[in-house]
């Protein structure tokens, strides 16, 4: 088993305006802007280069299938690639985000203002054995409640962009469920902007097969903003999965919250987690912690994680991080055998309680039952575990 966790000290960084940081490229609209990346770079180090290059090639790029269940209160359209540029607030930040904006069209839902959803927005997209670019953007209005759901399945070698746009006031649960089949390859760019007062939940699951990489970055567009970003992620044999996150506290007031889970097993299942709190000097008065935790169920098996603070004002009500990787905690094992249940049967509650806490905070029953069985899947060829489901998402309430 191969593990690696990098703990790294809270960094002072200047910040005015746009900022400059080792953990980040600077976006930017041009493609010429962006190289592709040799592996060398930091925000490349950890990465597979050679699994990703077909979503950095000359193209052609088709369009990815998309399906949309809309609710009263929201509508979709297609608009043409300069009205999204128009629309965006934030920059490709690589050559694979950069290359998913060159679509001609791009995806708009608009949530309306003061709309309070009575069923979730439904995107789906279902990829067909071909390289695809997708832009897509998503604006809730002030004062909005709204729940979107954003599944991806199929195979597909796919370059996304996809930007959130949240307005003053609203409460949002975004869920984005990766759900690719074998072949797949899988770029992409989430950006989330929060609005002044606005509450924004993030779930990010990636359960399917192939290699993905997603670099996701949050900012605020007023103070008063709070985010919980909540991410589980299954890595199997020889599959790549990488989440890369960037919290911009760039107004006082703000809040972030960020808990990301991973469970690997296989030879060669690499995962690699990268979280950074970027605190500007304007941030008085925030609070904000991350953690990452990772569960190696076989041998064979590397995590990288990599929590980041970045700091320039000492003005704050909290910031901290955590990193943990390694097998089973010997103390919850110990407690449960000490209580006559068997090693295996022990083993198989440790792993489901450690999701289902947070599975149970999606609050969408189709959406935490499909994560359910993948956790069945990935936990049913695990030796020295129990083969059957000891938890349901009622005992975690």
């Amino acid at each position: 088993m191969s593990t690696t966790i990098t703990r790294s000290e809270p960094r002072v960084v200047s910040v005015s305006g746009a900022f400059t940081s080792h953990l980040h490229p600077t976006p930017s609209w041009q493609l010429t802007d962006h190289t592709v990346p040799t592996g060398r770079e930091e925000n490349w180090r950890f990465t597979p280069v050679k699994r990703f290059k077909p979503l950095m090639t000359d193209g052609p790029f088709g369009q990815i299938s998309v399906t949309t269940t809309l609710p009263e209160g929201v509508t979709s359209r297609t608009i043409d690639a300069a009205a999204a540029k128009d629309l965006s607030f934030d920059p490709p930040v690589d050559l694979v985000a950069a290359k998913a904006v060159q679509a001609e069209q791009a995806l708009l839902i608009e949530v309306a203002p003061q709309a309070v959803l009575d069923a979730p927005v439904v995107i789906t997209t279902d990829g067909s054995d071909e390289l695809a670019a997708s832009h897509m953007i998503i604006t809730v209005g002030h004062h909005a409640e709204a729940t979107i759901v954003l599944q991806r399945t199929g195979v597909s070698r796919l370059a996304s962009k996809v930007e959130v746009q949240v307005d003053e006031g609203a409460r949002v649960d975004v869920i984005t469920v990766q759900d690719w089949a074998t072949g797949a390859v899988h770029g992409g760019q989430y950006s989330i902007r929060i609005g002044r007062d606005a509450k924004v939940r993030s779930f990010q699951a990636t359960i399917g097969q192939g290699d993905v990489r997603l670099v996701e970055r949050v900012e605020y567009a007023g103070p008063g903003g709070e985010l919980n970003q909540l991410g589980i992620y299954f890595v199997q044999s020889e599959q790549h999965v990488e989440h890369r996150l960037l919290v911009d506290h760039n107004h006082p007031n703000t809040v972030s919250l960020v808990d990301y889970r991973g469970a690997l097993q296989g030879a060669g299942a690499h995962s690699v987690w990268i979280g950074d709190a970027l605190i500007r000097k304007t941030a008085v008065d925030i609070n904000t912690y991350e953690t990452n935790k990772n569960l190696m169920l076989t041998e064979g098996c590397r995590a990288d994680s990599v929590p980041n603070l970045e700091i320039e004002t000492g003005e704050i009500r909290g910031a901290g991080h955590s990193s943990s990787t390694g097998r089973f905690d010997a103390n919850q094992l110990f407690y449960l055998r000490s209580r006559g249940i068997p090693e295996e049967q022990a083993r198989r509650l440790i792993v489901e309680g450690f999701f289902l806490d947070i599975i149970r905070r999606i609050g969408l029953p189709e959406i935490e039952a499909r994560l359910v069985e993948a956790l069945n899947v990935q936990l049913a060829s695990i030796e020295d575990l129990s083969h059957d489901a000891l938890l349901s998402e009622d005992d975690q309430a």
